[in-house]
């Protein structure tokens, strides 16, 4: 189920280093929907503002941005003397990968977090201000600890606990709280990598699941699930008593926050959505319940 989570989600995957945490971000563009033709549109009056120039041959293919760690927040969100957008303009109706999270400087984080619920920046500068589009879904990746082996069954981790911990506390609450889905990617074992392994499932075939799932979205909503406003929760995501119990208990438990507890209504409906189910069922409540578990490296500290 996990392939087809795709659909506007933001993610934060954590897994030692070599596991495929790049491979798979880089992959989701060409797992995701044509972009509309509004939506070309608007990505490319953007690049028109950048300078960057457009390809023709890219029309309607959504963006993919993974500018590096060292990379200011002016280079994220944009600015300049006469205001240009950012990487996060850039990305918009794309993805923004945000390798090795734990290295980027934390100011320019924290800028990313108005963005992520408004998709727009303001850059604002003394001779005048701009407003850019800013609708884009972050994916970012991390290692569980500074050496990268912290839960690896090999048992090569030396971290201490408060070593591990300083660690992931370079990623602020708030940002977290903004990430939809925690994933662990654990290493894949040696008899995966051989040439005469079994295959995976097409990309072809994860996207026509993702886009069936999507127009199942839009015929209900008008649009997206991860884009759903909270007065429009109750009408498309309606949980049984006994499940909202679960998710009661389960915000308890892990000290979620409102805007959490939102997000994993939305990304329960569209687990059920991908089950062609067409009520939210406990099996997917619970699924989404396990994509936040609050600390993306408290596995990691479990098995430590």
């Amino acid at each position: 189920m996990m392939h087809g989570l795709v659909i506007g989600y933001n993610m934060l995957l954590v897994g030692p280093p070599g596991c495929g945490k790049t491979l798979l971000a880089a992959r989701l563009p060409g797992l995701l929907p044509e972009a509309t033709e509004r939506e070309a549109l608007e990505a490319a009056a953007i690049a028109s503002v950048s300078g960057r120039g457009l390809d023709p041959a890219r029309w309607r293919e959504r963006a993919f941005r993974s500018p590096h760690h060292t990379a200011s927040a002016v280079a994220l969100v944009g600015g300049g003397a006469e205001p240009r957008p950012g990487e996060i303009s850039l990305a918009h109706h794309g993805v923004l990968f945000l390798d090795e999270l734990p290295e980027w400087d934390r100011r320019a984080l924290e800028v990313l977090r108005e963005p992520l619920e408004s998709g727009v920046v303001t850059v604002s500068r003394a001779a005048r201000s701009a407003e850019f589009p800013a609708s884009f879904q972050l994916v970012a990746a991390m290692n569980p600890c500074p050496c990268g082996w912290a839960g690896d069954a090999s048992g090569r981790c030396r971290c201490g606990i408060e070593t591990v911990r300083r660690y992931r506390a370079r990623i602020s609450g708030p940002l977290l709280d903004r990430i939809d889905l925690h994933v662990d990617v654990p290493r894949l074992p040696s008899s995966d990598l051989r040439p005469d392994a079994p295959a995976g499932e097409p990309s072809a075939t994860v996207r026509a699941r993702v886009g069936r799932a999507r127009a199942l979205q839009h015929e209900r909503a008008g649009k997206s699930n991860a884009r759903l406003e909270q007065a429009e929760l109750q009408a498309s995501c309606g949980l049984a008593e006994a499940d909202h119990a679960l998710l009661e208990r389960a915000v308890d438990s892990l000290q979620l926050s409102a805007r959490s507890h939102h997000r994993i209504v939305r990304v329960a409906r569209t687990i059920a959505d991908l089950a062609d189910s067409p009520r939210i069922l406990t099996a997917h409540l619970a699924e989404a319940i396990g994509y936040r578990r609050g600390d993306p490296t408290a596995a990691a500290h479990d098995r430590h």
